[in-house]
């Protein structure tokens, strides 16, 4: 859902990422060559990516790494704030866990090396699933696996993203947390939407997000246990050697609070990419169903409240997809008359799923 950037000059980003490289390496800045820099063409309109090789000499011999820079975005097109610091803590958090997230190099807070800050971590090889084109439709995933591979593939992501359910979140990601907006961490991240939606939209356009939000206000439930939660859980924001997970990828929606929300964003993304599409689900695949019984099974938390933070999940991606179409519209790939932004994946599977519930 992104565009590259067709006006970095990649020449000029090499050379000051080798000098800003080189005191961290101990090396003189000639010493060091950026190679192989691009930016991928779908990398989402919330941050910038760069793949680059990192080599330099050193004590008589030649080092390569293969790195990845995540950079904050020059524009808040989907988020009204921007925290390229608290994503790069997030994943050094993790890094004495279970869970399979990349590690991180260095960060940079400071906008003067390239404008915005940025951090870089290592490079995961493998396979991405997409979501565009959607996976269910077109892609490695449609048109290599069988459904036994099909299946194996959803079950090693999944419990990749349990693994993050089982973290040990107090004392080392209470930063997380932000009483100011409230008791509980349903409270707070309720608060951050309801200012999401003031931010970005207009409330007269989106009169399902509307709904949606006093339905949250209205529901929410009384037994509100916490861990820590990944956030844009989904195969999508996942790296594949074969079919073993080895990377969770995107950290931008991280937060603690009740862990059903990741396996409702699990489930409602992917019936957003199918339902909302129009687009069959790909055979093989297991159920909602087993996908809830086995998300039980694995962390030992209730999916009682599955179907109130399916809500919140579409109500969140319906935002985010009104954003995009917004920007679209300023950047002028679609015209003003579009109707993408309020009538989307997203907004219609939101919509069928609140009528599901009345």
């Amino acid at each position: 859902m992104a565009f590259a950037d067709e006006e970095r000059n990649f020449d000029e980003t090499a050379g000051k990422l080798a000098a800003w490289l080189a005191p961290k390496l101990s090396v003189p800045t000639q010493s060091i060559r950026i190679e192989d820099l691009e930016e991928p063409l779908s990398t989402g309109f919330s941050s910038d990516t760069l793949l680059f090789d990192l080599v330099y000499e050193k004590d008589g011999e030649t080092h390569k790494e293969s790195l990845v820079a995540r950079l904050e975005p020059e524009e808040y097109v989907m988020f009204p704030t921007y925290d390229i610091a608290l994503q790069a803590r997030v994943l050094q958090g993790l890094e004495s866990t279970a869970v399979g997230a990349p590690k991180v190099r260095w960060l940079e807070p400071d906008k003067s090396v390239l404008g915005v800050p940025f951090y870089l971590m290592e490079r995961v090889e493998g396979r991405i699933p997409t979501d565009n084109p959607p996976m269910h439709d077109e892609g490695w995933i449609a048109e290599d696996l069988s459904e036994g591979e099909r299946k194996a593939l959803w079950w090693n992501g999944f419990e990749a993203m349990c693994k993050v359910h089982g973290v040990s979140w107090e004392g080392h990601f209470d930063f997380l947390l932000e009483p100011e907006r409230g008791e509980t961490p349903l409270d707070q991240q309720l608060d951050y939407y309801q200012g999401y939606f003031r931010w970005g939209m207009e409330a007269s356009r989106h009169p399902d997000i509307v709904r949606a939000l006093e339905y949250l206000e209205a529901n929410k439930p009384a037994k509100q246990p916490i861990a820590l939660c990944w956030g844009d859980s989904r195969l999508a924001n996942q790296i594949f050697d074969g079919l073993e997970c080895v990377a969770v990828l995107d950290w931008e929606m991280v937060r603690l609070g009740d862990p059903v929300q990741d396996l409702a964003w699990w489930l409602a993304s992917d019936r957003c990419f199918t339902e909302g599409l129009e687009i069959e689900r790909l055979p093989g695949f297991p159920t909602p169903a087993e996908t809830i019984a086995q998300w039980q099974e694995i962390t030992g938390f209730d999916a009682s409240n599955f179907d109130y933070y399916t809500i919140l999940a579409l109500t969140r991606f319906s935002m985010q997809m009104a954003r995009v179409g917004q920007y679209m519209k300023k950047i002028e790939i679609i015209d003003e008359e579009n109707e993408f932004d309020a009538e989307n994946l997203a907004s219609i599977t939101m919509r069928r799923a609140l009528e599901e519930l009345s």
